[in-house]
Parts: structure tokens; C-alpha cells; sequence
């Protein structure tokens, strides 16, 4: 966990953006560094929040790299610190969101066993999950999102994020999706999820 979170800052205080370290500060207090990524699915274990940040900024760094080479223009439009930015801080929103609590499971015997895990509880702020970071950011941090930057936080659930009954909210997904940072993020995180985390 120590180690997850020493590359978390590193990362992010290797953009060289100003009101970074304003963030490591806030996430600490808020307890980003001890939270699960989920309750019950990837990283579901104390310190899994800043895991998953990792893997999906190391996901989202090897995409955007190899996408450069199919094109080019793409390292004018994206710059890593972008990348960086965007994808370290996707989840923010999880910090309130779990608690622990007695789980059940079966052991290796196949046995029923109690254990202390984590259960999901209510937010005190029920807005999206992508609004949601982009929310806690901007009002407890001095740091100075770009464009995309918010709309990648704001979209990094991709579809699953979508209310496929709004045609408005479907125009906007669609007009999100033109900006290169925002699959980036989407398929970084899924990624990270599925494929780096799985057991």
C-alpha cells in the first residue's frame, strides 16, 4: 500500500502542476490511500483505491504511447501530464464511499467463514460518479483542470455512465468522445479493472 501510494505522488508531482501537492493532501485527509477500488469485485481490500489509480494511469500511459505511433498528431493533442492528471484522479469520488463491515465467504474447504470486509454505503453527495470527482476536486484543491482532463473524469465510466434515456446526455457522451483523453481514460480504466486486476 506505502509503495502504491509513493508512486501515486510521484506520478502526479512528475505533471509539474501547480495545487498538486494541495491534492496529496486533501486525498490523505479524505482517505483516498486506505479506501477499496469496490466492495466486492477488483481490489476490494484496504489501499485497492490508489492501486487502481495506479494500474489505470500505467494502462492509460501505454495506450496513449502506442496510439501516438499509429498517430502522431496524437502527442500534440494529449500531453502526459494530461494523461496523468486525468487518470489518477478518475475515482476521487470513491473516497465516502465504503465502509467496512462483516462479510461472508467460502474458505478453501468450501466452508462458510466470516471476514471484515467492505460494504458500499450512501454517499453524502449522491450526484454521478464521474460529476462526483470532478466536484470534490474543484471545491477542496486548487488544482486547474483542462478541458479534457474534466471531461475524461467526468466520462471514465464510458457507456456504463450513461443514461440511455437522455438524448442530451447521449449528445454530449458522443461530443466527449471526440476529445482524444476521454477513451483514453475510459479504456485505461477498463482495463485496469478486468485485466491488471483480476484474480
Amino acid at each position: 500500500m506505502a509503495d502504491n501510494k509513493e508512486e501515486f505522488c510521484e506520478l502526479l508531482r512528475s505533471t509539474g502542476r501547480e495545487g498538486v501537492e494541495d491534492v496529496i493532501e486533501y486525498l490523505g485527509k479524505a482517505g483516498f490511500f486506505k479506501v477499496p477500488a469496490s466492495a466486492v469485485h477488483h481490489l476490494a481490500c484496504e489501499g485497492g483505491l490508489v492501486e487502481h489509480s495506479v494500474n489505470t494511469c500505467k494502462a492509460a500511459l501505454a495506450i496513449w504511447e502506442a496510439m501516438k505511433t499509429v498517430n502522431p498528431d496524437l502527442a500534440y493533442e494529449v500531453k502526459r501530464e494530461n494523461v496523468i492528471i486525468a487518470s489518477l484522479l478518475h475515482d476521487v469520488c470513491k473516497t465516502d464511499s465504503y465502509e467496512k463491515s462483516p462479510r461472508r465467504r467460502k474458505n478453501e474447504l468450501g466452508q462458510d467463514e466470516t471476514y471484515m470486509g467492505f460494504k458500499a454505503v450512501d454517499s453524502p453527495l449522491p450526484i454521478g460518479h464521474g460529476e462526483k470527482s470532478l466536484i470534490m476536486l474543484l471545491y477542496n484543491t486548487p488544482l486547474e483542470l483542462t478541458d479534457e482532463e474534466m471531461l475524461a473524469i467526468r466520462w471514465h465510466m464510458g457507456p456504463w455512465g450513461l443514461n440511455f434515456n437522455s438524448g442530451e446526455e447521449m449528445r454530449l457522451y458522443d461530443g466527449a468522445n471526440d476529445r482524444a483523453l476521454v477513451p483514453i481514460v475510459y479504456s485505461a480504466d477498463l482495463l485496469a479493472s478486468r485485466i491488471i486486476e483480476r484474480k
